[in-house]
């Protein structure tokens, strides 16, 4: 990809690439709508991802460039950016734009993007076009952050340049990344382990439901907003600072606090899909994927009929999934309201599998899935 990238840099510009980055999407195995209350989540980097290819030029002008979307910006160097639109390059334009309240930069650079992560899939597609334009500025012009300040930079203008109230976790999953590791990140301190996320005969399949929904545009909002509530009304009875503070034996101590039926809903579903991913943990580290598998079944049908965040696409892969022997658990990753769901599917099966879902979900959507088997890979990179 390196080659091509840089071959497509030099027919846009004319000059040659001096340096090329790469960042990963990411799944969640388990672990959904933890980040923002506080949890653990189980996120890994996927072999699908974004390349940078980037080269100085004279003219203090940042010029942003993709194979993958046919708009383009230049923009001149200058001390702060506003959002304009909804553009694909305003989540680089305002890592710009965050870097630039702290550090010095008057080069002008040219910037050319290529990603082959599905858009509005769920598979953090902006956290990676956000990351490694942090990364890369940090990279070339030696400006000294650690890897978690751009995570949390990343985060930052996710959540305020661009006006979705995201957690942490797909910075820093597609940042810290582990090749065939999961990661095991507690949201509210930020440290997390590696767990060996070996898959025996199994493989990764991740299914895109192909219908995109946009974060800014969806229910994702209003879920925080109801998490929130939640909190504060629990936090009449006992002092928390999160949702996830609270284990399932606890939560039912002081449910009844929360006399809203949605709200309670909202607030159960984290508590035990938090607890949850420590269960995963341990079957993972155990080896036992068919424990794992289960779990994974439990967290899309709490999801469904908790949280609410399915909706028909995931719901008809993930009923598919468990009426094919050959998968061991299935379950959308992501925010939800469309994107994609994952499979843990038995080596071999394959081709199979592509073609029985393919006929079970058109017959019932209406078209087609598309299906990628992924290695679970390494974060943020030169290249």
């Amino acid at each position: 990809m390196k080659t091509d990238l840089e071959q497509k840099f030099f027919e846009n510009y004319q000059h040659k690439a001096t340096a090329t980055y790469f960042t990963p999407g990411r799944v969640n195995l388990i672990g959904e709508h933890i980040d923002y209350n506080g949890g653990l989540v189980m996120p890994c980097a996927i072999s699908l991802g974004t390349w940078l290819s980037v080269a100085p030029n004279n003219e203090k002008v940042i010029r942003f460039k993709s194979l993958s979307f046919a708009e383009e910006q230049a923009v001149p160097l200058q001390s702060s950016y506003n959002k304009t639109g909804e553009d694909w390059y305003n989540y680089p334009l305002g890592v710009f734009n965050e870097i630039l309240k702290e550090k010095a930069i008057d080069q002008g650079l040219d910037l050319l993007f290529y990603g082959n992560i599905p858009i509005g899939s769920g598979l953090s597609s902006s956290a990676s076009i956000e990351v490694i334009m942090a990364y890369a500025l940090n990279e070339y012009f030696n400006l000294g952050y650690t890897r978690l300040e751009l995570v949390l930079l990343a985060q930052w203008v996710e959540n305020q340049f661009i006006g979705v109230n995201c957690g942490v976790m797909d910075q820093f999953a597609v940042a810290f990344g582990e090749k065939d590791k999961a990661l095991v990140l507690n949201c509210d301190t930020l440290k997390y382990r590696v767990v060996a996320c070996d898959m025996g005969n199994y493989c990764l399949a991740i299914i895109n439901t192909n219908k995109p929904r946009k974060l800014s545009e969806s229910k994702y909002n209003e879920r925080v907003l109801e998490c929130q509530t939640a909190l504060k009304q629990l936090n009449e009875d006992i002092t928390l600072n999160n949702l996830c503070e609270l284990n399932g034996e606890k939560f039912a101590l002081h449910s009844h606090l929360l006399t809203d039926p949605v709200i309670l809903k909202r607030a159960t579903h984290v508590v035990k899909e938090n607890d949850r991913v420590s269960f995963a943990a341990k079957a993972l580290n155990e080896g036992n994927l068919a424990d794992f598998g289960r779990l994974m079944y439990a967290s899309h049908l709490s999801l469904k009929e908790l949280y609410e965040v399915t909706g028909v696409e995931l719901d008809t892969v993930v009923d598919f999934c468990e009426n094919y022997a050959p998968v061991i658990g299935a379950r959308m990753t992501g925010a939800g309201f469309g994107g994609c769901a994952i499979a843990l599917l038995e080596n071999g099966f394959e081709e199979d599998f592509v073609k029985e879902l393919n006929l079970y979900y058109t017959e019932k959507i209406g078209y087609a899935p598309t299906v990628y088997f992924s290695a679970i890979g390494n974060g943020a990179s030169t290249i």
